[in-house]
């Protein structure tokens, strides 16, 4: 079934029931003061931004949005691009662009313009619908995308060059469509997290979607009486995939707008949330904050909160012994997963086995596992080889990329371009990015191994190694360092610190830097490359 039908049962069966909550505490909502014949508007500050709606409302915004697009000239097999920061109207959006078999493009909220354009003409897009914090951006290439697309502001101010979402949509029928869909259908166009260069576009049909949904309902038993904490953008798959366990359980999920420790900790306790997905950085800083008696946790409601889980990224197992030190209580679970296999979920932890913290796991729901060499044939147990994952949430290609495609897909499975190895147990551990891999003088160094080490030094807060050229060994690693607020390090203390590693693996250098990070918490090597080893070359053309 079509992943439209989720959302319509609920409405049919929940309908009264909230279904999304919005909250931004960076905004302070105004009360409205009458004195008189005067009206002041003054700040309230025990009033936080916060808005609701039900599930019927949310399918009736998608009915309206769908019969607005229809009315429009959209067609089935169209696309209808998103660029918007989590807000209520998201997720209404992207369903009202699925009931009418057009494809739902999303777009990562830190493209330039001329990302924006690009993805626009690789997608292949028709419509695109945006938001306030976008303006400038659009503008600028309005004058190209506006010739043979409809653009669609959605928020107050709407720009001239752009027609107004709500006004347009408000005034269409609040039925569904009488749009006939299938499994098979074309459903989204993701693109891939441009760690690695350019995105790509990733083409998934709605079997892919529903599947997605079934997967994370099983790994996490969501019920009616859960509610999930949504903090990681809508545009990826990783943030939208969980929160398709709470559509389909029909269970409330709060959209969190900001990323500060005591945000998230007063939202779990204001809202009751029972589930909440994490990046590192940010349980990092929960646990940083609650050191420093920022945060006291006993002032909150948690007793609620049930699990804590991290994907997105490599999770360092001193990590999770922190958390669990603060919170033992809490289960704690961790899902592998590409833009390419629907997000995450094709390889998974469980609940049941925080004793193998620092495996990403086995293979999730409905989903087949392998590590091969080069050839494709599976490795021996505790060797290291690509990881491969098999299942009805594999992407259905690369949208007009026929060599990439053929490249990463073979014979039903995805190469993930994830190097990995399996222990006797059967948990699968990530190594590194197969093109992260640095090769120095002959030995192959996994820089995800070398970061998992150096984040357990106390004063550590994030790590990323790199290679770097060198004229004798070929690479060296370098380890970018990012230090706790309040503490200090010297290199010659990391350095030390690196004694109990085996000697090749220790990095050649050390430098004191923010580790950047994208929206999904993926260290920006690429980025971090052409800062350093840029700086390496003139360095070693100097030295010679």
């Amino acid at each position: 079934m079509p992943i439209t039908e989720l959302l319509e049962r609920n409405a049919r069966l929940y309908g009264n029931e909230t279904a999304l909550v919005e909250v931004n505490p960076e905004i302070t909502e105004v009360r409205r003061v009458t004195w008189k014949e005067y009206e002041l508007i003054e700040p309230n500050p025990e009033c936080r931004y916060r808005r609701e709606i039900t599930w019927k409302v949310f399918d009736e915004k998608a009915n309206r949005f769908a019969n607005m697009l229809l009315e429009r000239g959209v067609q089935k097999g169209d696309k209808v691009g998103i660029l918007l920061m989590n807000c209520l109207e998201w997720l209404p959006i992207y369903f009202g662009i699925l009931k009418t078999g057009a494809l739902a493009v999303p777009l990562n909220f830190r493209y330039t313009a001329d990302e924006i354009k690009y993805c626009l003409d690789l997608a292949e897009v028709d419509v695109l619908m945006f938001g306030p914090e976008f303006i400038g951006r659009i503008e600028e290439i309005a004058e190209e995308i506006s010739r043979s697309r409809l653009l669609f502001y959605v928020g107050e101010g709407c720009p001239s060059f752009a027609e107004h979402y709500d006004s347009n949509a408000a005034n269409c029928s609040g039925t569904a469509p009488d749009i006939k869909i299938t499994d098979s259908d074309d459903a989204a166009i993701y693109f891939s997290s441009g760690t690695t260069g350019f995105p790509k576009a990733i083409l998934h049909n709605h079997e892919s979607l529903v599947h997605s949904a079934n997967v994370e309902q099983n790994h996490h038993g969501q019920t009616r009486d859960d509610v999930f904490l949504c903090i990681p953008p809508l545009y990826h798959t990783g943030a939208k995939m969980h929160w398709f366990g709470s559509l389909q359980s029909g269970s409330k999920a709060v959209l969190l707008k900001g990323v500060k420790p005591e945000s998230i900790i007063e939202t779990v306790s204001n809202e009751k949330c029972t589930i909440v997905w994490l990046l590192v950085p940010w349980a990092q800083d929960i646990l940083d904050a609650v050191d420093r008696g920022e945060i006291e946790l006993e002032k909150y409601q948690l007793s609620q909160w049930r699990l804590m889980h991290i994907g997105a990224q490599p999770v360092p197992p001193s990590l999770i012994s922190r958390w669990k030190e603060k919170f033992p209580e809490h289960q704690y679970d961790t899902n592998y997963g590409l833009s390419e296999s629907i997000g995450p979920g094709c390889v998974h932890l469980g609940v049941d086995n925080i004793h193998k913290v620092g495996a990403i796991g086995k293979a999730g729901f409905g989903w087949e596992v392998k590590i091969a060499d080069e050839s494709g044939n599976t490795v021996e147990r505790g060797q290291v080889g690509e990881l491969y994952v098999k299942g009805a949430g594999v992407m259905t290609c690369y949208y007009h990329d026929e060599k990439a495609t053929a490249e990463t897909l073979r014979d039903g499975w995805l190469l993930t371009g994830d190097m990995a190895q399996e222990d006797e147990d059967g948990f699968i551990y990530l190594v590194d990015r197969k093109k992260d891999v640095i090769i120095s003088g002959g030995e192959n160094l996994y820089p995800v191994q070398i970061e998992d080490f150096l984040r357990s030094h106390p004063a550590v807060k994030d790590v990323a190694v790199i290679g770097l050229p060198d004229k004798r060994l070929g690479e060296i690693a370098a380890a970018i360092v990012s230090i706790k607020d309040g503490m200090t390090c010297t290199e010659d203390e990391i350095n030390t610190f690196c004694q109990k590693m085996p000697r090749y693996k220790r990095p050649h250098r050390v430098i004191f830097a923010d580790v950047p990070r994208n929206p999904t918490g993926k260290i920006e090597k690429p980025k971090l490359r052409e800062i350093y080893c840029g700086e390496s070359l003139v360095a070693a053309q100097i030295k010679n």
